[in-house]
């Protein structure tokens, strides 16, 4: 009977988080479900606290990344990066596409994906309209940016924290496996897009239509670039020597807020603002009702399913890549992220560092099929329809086919080569 009840409340509050009914937020969604374990006797109240404790350094690192994104935006950073992206293309909208990818690979890489969507998105889109350039090639270039540089840092999309922080493993080792698809798949996503928006590309710009795109405080955006690079190398410092990364995110946020009080623009109530209470509630929720269907044995079984032994074969890790991607894309990557780490560690021997892996590489750049992968990519579209622009699930979906298979083939054959 259990069985039966714990497999309808997860199956209800998947499809809650994908649909959205009357428009409830997936927050709301995942602590009902969570409520529902809870009532029904499938997850012990005496598990809560402990489960939710466990993922500190998950809480910790969102509330340093959210913060330091909100007081680089303030000192201008975003508006900055997209000025010199503009002014190095020289009135070419082909060099300033490649721009925006590579602004966009260097704040995800530092800032994470989430901060890409939401900040760089608006800024280039201010910078196009006010270029008369074509906007929708350049903003998929943020979405999709957002995801395939994902997976370069373990800072670079909360999901890397989440496996690493079940998996305790070193920052070289991390590189190892997944540096050079990370790379090769930036250069393939580039060069893909490119390509299929050149005709869109074609025209050029004056540079004299920003002369008033400026800085509105020099001292403090030039403190805050000195911040953030500070920030840059805590975190590899941090992935190095196994450094809790919630400290350094936390110390970097109150870094540049006392870079902020200094130069007179601290705002301690926007800065709160900026923590979002429907993200911690839809993670809170969800670490919940997977903890509950791991007490049904449901992960268990589905690594005996899925996987054959711990071993980093190259069926193993094939599978564990694409169905990572997959399942993201049905059920969104946070919660796949979370189903596949329980199901690594019940695999009866430990599980090699290629599947490990594989699950980061999959749920990073699989979100890119479609418009409900990734939380990035919910936020950029939310920021589109705020600015009139409807992007439909099958126009998002043949990018996606186009970039993603080829992209998961080549983190599978790496993998597979370094095991």
């Amino acid at each position: 009977m259990q069985l039966l009840l714990g497999g309808t409340i997860f199956g209800a509050t998947l499809l809650g988080v994908m649909v959205r009914p009357r428009r409830i937020s997936e927050a709301w969604v995942a602590l009902l479900g969570a409520l529902a374990m809870l009532l029904v006797g499938i997850l012990p109240l005496n598990e809560i606290v402990p489960t939710l404790a466990r993922e500190w350094n998950v809480y910790g690192f969102f509330v340093g990344l959210m913060l330091i994104a909100f007081f680089a935006e303030q000192a201008g950073v975003f508006q900055a990066l997209a000025l010199y992206a503009a002014r190095w293309a020289n009135g070419s909208a082909q060099r300033l596409y490649v721009a925006v990818f590579l602004v966009g690979t260097l704040i995800t890489a530092v800032l994470s994906n989430d901060a890409t969507a939401l900040i760089l998105t608006p800024v280039v889109w201010t910078l196009t309209s006010r270029l008369r350039l074509r906007a929708l090639p350049f903003m998929f270039a943020c979405t999709f940016i957002a995801d395939t540089a994902s997976a370069l840092l373990p800072v670079s999309n909360p999901i890397n924290i989440l496996v690493l922080t079940r998996f305790n493993r070193e920052l070289w080792e991390y590189w190892t496996y997944l540096l050079v698809p990370s790379l090769v798949c930036i250069g393939w996503n580039i060069g893909l897009f490119a390509w299929l928006f050149r005709c869109d590309l074609q025209g050029s710009y004056d540079l004299a239509l920003l002369d008033d795109f400026t800085i509105a405080n020099p001292k403090l955006y030039r403190a805050t670039l000195i911040g953030l690079a500070l920030i840059a190398l805590a975190y590899v410092g941090g992935s190095l020597w196994q450094v809790p990364l919630a400290f350094v995110a936390l110390a970097g946020a109150a870094l540049l807020a006392a870079l902020s009080w200094w130069a007179g623009s601290f705002k301690p109530k926007h800065a709160l603002h900026e923590l979002s209470p429907a993200l911690f509630g839809f993670i809170s929720g969800m670490f919940l009702v997977v903890r509950a269907i791991e007490h049904l044995g449901w992960t268990e079984r589905f690594g005996a399913s899925l996987l054959q032994g711990s071993s980093a074969s190259l069926g193993n890790i094939a599978r564990v890549i694409f169905g990572s991607a997959l399942g993201s894309n049905m059920i969104n990557n946070v919660p796949m992220t979370l189903v596949m780490t329980s199901t690594l560690e019940h695999l009866p021997t430990q599980p090699a560092p290629a599947l490990i892996y594989g699950t980061i590489f999959g749920a990073d750049l699989g979100p890119n099929l479609t418009i409900v992968g990734s939380l990035a990519t919910m936020l950029w579209l939310v920021i589109l329809r705020r600015k009139g622009i409807e992007i439909s699930a099958k126009e998002y979906l043949k990018l996606g086919l186009i970039f993603v298979l080829p992209s998961l083939l080549i983190g599978t054959l790496w993998m597979w080569l370094m095991a």
